[in-house]
């Protein structure tokens, strides 16, 4: 006795989308979300079924059986590496994926002596892996294969038109790993682009930093050591008071130097975090972190990263704090200190520093907060 094997399994694609595009290894879904590929297993009862309804020899419907639970190891194991790699959807693809894709096709070609073309059963599977966990020529093939394979079956073989629902049932689904895997490649492409371009920007904007930050502090110090040489003879005391300024100058130089080179080289949120962390201690200044740097997208990311890195930089300049909170949510930065207040860090940050943050802040379309903390302090916060 046949039976339609897989005219519900289409559901198949919503789940392998979503398992397949693994981002963030923090998520939870991505940790669990190959729960959504063992579920549309369910619909491997129909090829079941048919070994047990089956006249073929017991040897071979034993040989289907080990088939079915080899295929479903493979299937599942698959996704779950596929997630953990990263693999799939404009990603490398490991090479142990393809054996793992070729074991599924073999799997299912063993099954036939005993289920017959019930086989088809596996179709639906085998084309969702090829199209969220391998390359785009794989899921064309396997996608193009798939619906010519069930068409023939359906046109030459005998009662085939009792599968014509399953004809059916892998165009439409071909159909939809299409434009879903499409979809998905283009957010990610869109995504690696607002990071190109976020970084390009970032980029234009160190040139003038180091400037405004070094410019600003050797002017002064040159002109304090000009008069304190004027003074050496005749006012001891005035002069060793300008000397104190160009030593405490140039120690603020150096730290906002450091601050500035480490920013540069930090390029994701979270080396950003851990340099202003290590400027901090280094400054004596204690920092506390809440929120995970994975609640803002690779674009977002940057661009809080450079804000935080001028945040932290103007703390070291101007702040005179003793400790930084730095809360991350998701589309949101928040910077506070526990400094002298706004009134003087925008006096002499506006120049570099907060100018810099708010066109960085407008050009990744985001709106910019600079002002006085909850308690005392200044308080930056970025929002998309």
């Amino acid at each position: 006795m046949t039976r339609e094997p897989v005219a519900e399994a289409a559901p198949d694609p919503s789940g392998a989308a979503s398992a397949a595009v693994a981002r963030q290894p923090s998520n939870p879904w991505d940790r669990y979300g190959w729960l959504m590929a063992v579920i549309w297993l369910f619909f491997l009862i129909y090829p079941a079924i048919a070994l047990v309804e089956s006249d073929a020899a017991p040897i071979w419907i034993g040989v289907g059986w080990t088939a079915m639970a080899a295929f479903v190891v493979l299937y599942v194991g698959g996704f779950i590496r596929g997630m953990r790699r990263g693999a799939g959807l404009g990603r490398p693809v490991p090479a142990g994926q393809w054996w793992i894709f070729g074991g599924m096709i073999a799997c299912a070609l063993v099954y036939i002596p005993a289920g017959g073309v019930n086989a088809l059963g596996f179709l639906p599977f085998i084309m969702s892996f090829a199209s969220y966990g391998l390359t785009r020529p794989a899921h064309w093939i396997t996608t193009i294969g798939g619906v010519v394979l069930t068409a023939l079956c359906v046109s030459l073989l005998p009662g085939g038109m009792t599968f014509i629902s399953i004809l059916a049932i892998v165009a439409l689904l071909g159909v939809v790993n299409t434009v879903s895997t499409s979809l998905i490649i283009r957010s990610s492409q869109a995504d690696r682009l607002g990071l190109e371009l976020a970084t390009s920007e970032a980029r234009e904007t160190v040139a003038r930093d180091v400037h405004d930050l070094i410019g600003h502090s050797l002017t002064v110090v040159q002109l304090k050591s000009q008069l304190a040489a004027r003074l050496i003879d005749t006012d001891p005391e005035r002069a060793k008071a300008e000397l104190a300024d160009i030593t405490a100058l140039t120690t603020e130089a150096i730290a906002g130097v450091r601050a500035t080179v480490a920013g540069v080289r930090a390029t994701t949120l979270v080396e950003q975090l851990a340099s202003a962390r290590d400027v901090l201690r280094a400054a004596g200044i204690d920092m506390s972190v809440a929120g995970e740097s994975s609640s803002l997208s690779p674009a977002q990311s940057l661009t809080a990263s450079w804000v935080l890195r001028e945040a932290i930089t103007n703390v070291l300049r101007h702040a005179k704090a003793t400790s930084v909170s730095v809360t991350i949510e998701p589309g949101r930065l928040i910077v506070v200190d526990d400094g002298c207040g706004p009134s003087q860090a925008a006096e002499d940050a506006d120049g570099s520093g907060l100018r810099g943050m708010r066109e960085r802040a407008a050009a990744a379309g985001a709106a910019f907060e600079f002002g006085p903390g909850p308690d005392r302090g200044t308080r930056v916060e970025i929002r998309w």
